[in-house]
Order: C-alpha cells, then sequence, then structure tokens
C-alpha cells in the first residue's frame, strides 16, 4: 500500500508517492506553470494508475498540504466535509494558496473515495506560539472579529529541520533544544523553536511580514502603504499597493534584476550596484532575525539553514553570520563552502551555537502526519 503526497500551489503540482510501511518514495514528479488544474489532476492520477501494480486502489491515503489553517486547525485533520468548509472560511487569508489546494483535495476525494484524505496545515506549527508573539498592538476587539494574528508559515518545513537538528543535537524527545530555523527560499521565514515548539516566527498575519524576499517587501512601515494611497495626482490603490509589496518588491524591488540569489551573485561579482544593495539588505534583515530570536531563546544552541537559498548558497550563509560570533555564531569557513544541498554541519570549533545546513522536506513530513493519522 502507499501513501499520495500532494502540494498543489498557484501555479504549480508537486506529488510524491510514499511506500507506506517504510517511507520509501516511489515516485516524485512537478507539474509547472497549471492553468488547468482539472487537466493536470487528470493526467497525474491517470500517470500513477499506470505506475502502481495495483492501480489507484493501492493507494491507502492521500496527505494533502493546506498553506493556512487559521486559529482553528493547530493539528493535522483527517479531512470530512466540516473540515474541508473550515479550510474555504481561510480563503480570504490565503487567496492564492488555499484555494488550489481545495481544489487537490475534492479531486482526490472524487477519485480516491476509499482512500483516507488528511490536511496538513502549514500554519499548525505556529499556532501554539505565545500572546505576547502572536498579538499585534491593535485594538483586541478589531482583532479578533477579523481573525488578526501572527499565524506564520512554512511550518511544515520548520518542523521537519528542528526534528532533524534535534537528532543530530541528540536530543530527541521531552527535553529538545533550543534551535533558529531559517527557511530561506523564494519566500523566506525565520523561526526560534524551544523543546519542539515554535515561539516566534517571522512572517505574520501574511506571509509578507519579515524577512526580505524574492519579491516580497517584508517588514515595512504600514503607513507607506497609505502614503502610497494618498498621493495628490494618482495614487495607488489598493490592489496596485498589495501588488507592489507582493510581487514587485523585495530583491527584485531593490536590485532592478532579478528574484534570484545565484542571478544578484553572479551580477554583484560584476559589479552590478543594486545586487549589492539587495543581498545586503537581505542579509542584514536575517542577521537582526537571527540576534534577535537567539535572545528570545535565551539562548540558542543551534541554527538550521534551509530551503533553496539556505542549502546552496555558502555566501549568504557567511554574510548572514559576519559579526555575530561575539554571540557565538561562529562558522567553519572551509565546511560552509563544502554544503552545497547536503546535510552538513558547518560550525567552527570555537562556535558556541552549532549551525547546520539540512535540506528540507516538507512531503516527507506530510507523509509522516498522514501516516499517524492512518495509524491511530
Amino acid at each position: 500500500m502507499s501513501i499520495l503526497v500532494f502540494n498543489c500551489g498557484s501555479s504549480s503540482i508537486k506529488y510524491t508517492l510514499f511506500e507506506k510501511k517504510l517511507g520509501e518514495v516511489l515516485h516524485h514528479d512537478i507539474e509547472d506553470r497549471v492553468t488547468d488544474y482539472t487537466k493536470s489532476l487528470d493526467k497525474i492520477y491517470s500517470d500513477l494508475d499506470i505506475l502502481l501494480p495495483g492501480g489507484l486502489s493501492s493507494i491507502a491515503a492521500v496527505g494533502h498540504r493546506v498553506v493556512h489553517g487559521g486559529r482553528r486547525f493547530r493539528h493535522s485533520h483527517t479531512i470530512d466535509p466540516e473540515v474541508l468548509d473550515g479550510i474555504r472560511a481561510y480563503v480570504e487569508l490565503a487567496p492564492l494558496h488555499n484555494p488550489p489546494n481545495i481544489w487537490g483535495i475534492e479531486y482526490a476525494v472524487g477519485r480516491l473515495p476509499d482512500a483516507l484524505q488528511v490536511a496538513v496545515f502549514d500554519t499548525s506549527f505556529h499556532s501554539g506560539i505565545p500572546a505576547v508573539a502572536h498579538n499585534y498592538a491593535i485594538p483586541v476587539e478589531l482583532a479578533k472579529k477579523y481573525k488578526i494574528r501572527r499565524y506564520g508559515f512554512h511550518g511544515i518545513s520548520h518542523q521537519y529541520v528542528y526534528e532533524r537538528a534535534a537528532e543530530l543535537l541528540g536530543r530527541v524527545g521531552e527535553d529538545g533544544p533550543r534551535v533558529i530555523t531559517c527557511h530561506l527560499g523564494n519566500g523566506c521565514s525565520a523561526a526560534a523553536i524551544c523543546n519542539g515548539r515554535s515561539v516566534d516566527t517571522s512572517m505574520g498575519f501574511t506571509p509578507l511580514e519579515g524577512l526580505v524576499m524574492g519579491t516580497r517587501a517584508g517588514d515595512m512601515d504600514p503607513a507607506i502603504v497609505h502614503f502610497f494611497m494618498s498621493q495628490d495626482g494618482g495614487g495607488l490603490t489598493d490592489d496596485q499597493v498589495y501588488n507592489l509589496v507582493n510581487r514587485e518588491s523585495g530583491l527584485i524591488g531593490l536590485s532592478g534584476l532579478s528574484s534570484d540569489v545565484r542571478d544578484l551573485l553572479e551580477a554583484r561579482s560584476r559589479g552590478h550596484e543594486g545586487a549589492e544593495l539587495a543581498l545586503s539588505i537581505f542579509t542584514y534583515r536575517l542577521k537582526k532575525y537571527i540576534s534577535a530570536y537567539h535572545g528570545v531563546l535565551a539562548g540558542a544552541q543551534a541554527l538550521v539553514f534551509t530551503a533553496g537559498i539556505g542549502e546552496n548558497s555558502p555566501e549568504i550563509r557567511a554574510e548572514s553570520l559576519d559579526g555575530l560570533e561575539a554571540l557565538g555564531f561562529v562558522l567553519d569557513e572551509d565546511l560552509n563552502r563544502q554544503a552545497v544541498g547536503t546535510e552538513m554541519e558547518i560550525s567552527g570549533k570555537h562556535s558556541k551555537v552549532r549551525i547546520f545546513v539540512i535540506p528540507t522536506d516538507e512531503d516527507f513530513m506530510i507523509f509522516k502526519e498522514t501516516k499517524r493519522i492512518l495509524n491511530t
């Protein structure tokens, strides 16, 4: 029997087929630039029906990544009509992500009526962060009315690399370590995790807050929005501002060149000033969050870099930690250069904080959660 893991994004469908007992990957694929979800899902399920010796009937369960579970879904859940309605209720908080998640679920329910369907929420891992971290300093009544709080995202990734770091530190179980995790891809977030629980994270009410990202501004003075919209002679509309800070800012806005760190590193080496500015602000912002979370945790015992940039860019890792030696973050330069796309400890011998590169595996985390619910 097999477990299928689905991640239906705004323009792509990623799926992985696992062997149920051992967790071995049987098949993995990505459908990019999806415009017709039904057509793409038809093809995926037809391919799987041919691939599996027992056809689709050999799939015992399907685990679905769901981006936003709001306040309601603090854990993974078996999907029934009530849960699906709950996911729909949070579409307004994740309009680009929850709708394709829902399409993937509805299609799977229709195509695999006998398989267990499980929702694994990207926000669940952060749902227990304390009130001092999840509340914004706005009137409480308005926050409750409009469901405004720090939700946090990339939770599946942060949980996976935290658990792997705990294994590497020999601290699995109730006495878990204090770890800062940095998920650095096109979207970026940091988290402070203590004893297996997220206690703070950089993304907030939406994935816009926090670190500088590929096309997102991250932290900014909210008065800038009002300023943009109130200029005489034709201020921006709310939709234009939303698009500006989500799709035209971050690395691409600062550099005027690219949202891809690889392009910017190459351009910086040729003296491109925009690339230099973008990368400097990117690493400066990350340095501030690492320092802050070191304080929140009363001294981190480990720091983890993960996702596309975190796993593959020694330059970004080094520049983000430059100057933090006094806080106990010391890199081994040679190990850091070697750690590209592979799990490795990159701490210097005098580092008080152990520093790791750990490739994330969100699909495996979803598989684990789905298997756990299937076996209960």
